[in-house]
């Protein structure tokens, strides 16, 4: 039995940690969403206006997200939207990369404009296995449904 506590606290650290993360990254763009504009902008694979809308909504969409995960208050709901943000942006990163654009997506405010293509991967890839994983234990750990 200790093992399984054990293992249910290293989720939930990971959990704090994943949650945190979006919740970090949304507040920084939900203080300068003129920025954030500009920077799903320099993606050009959306209208400008679409791009404005998404500025605003995306990074409260990520704040309260990561707080499902932190609180596991919908927290199948939270995982979802986060695993489907994180995958549609490393799509959309390497296809800005085949075309060309050499961008900083502005995820985690300034501390992130200077990395290269393969930093902001690795660390898109490891937030999304890390989704993926908290996925997987989530459901190893809910009981087996009787018919």
């Amino acid at each position: 039995m200790a093992e399984e506590e054990q293992m249910k606290f290293f989720w939930r650290i990971v959990d704090l940690i994943v949650g945190g993360i979006f919740i970090y990254a949304g507040t920084i763009k939900v203080l300068d969403p003129v920025r954030f504009g500009l920077d799903i902008d320099n993606y050009k694979t959306l209208p400008w206006f679409v791009s404005v809308r998404l500025a605003f909504y995306l990074p409260w969409l990520e704040i309260f997200c990561g707080l499902a995960v932190i609180s596991r208050f919908l927290y199948r709901g939270g995982l979802s939207i986060l695993t489907a943000l994180i995958a549609v942006f490393i799509g959309v990163t390497i296809a800005a990369k085949l075309r060309g654009l050499d961008i900083t997506c502005g995820c985690f405010g300034h501390a992130s404009e200077h990395w290269s293509f393969p930093q902001h991967m690795a660390v898109d890839l490891s937030i999304f296995i890390a989704l993926a994983a908290l996925w997987f234990a989530n459901e190893l750990q809910r009981p087996a449904v009787q018919q």
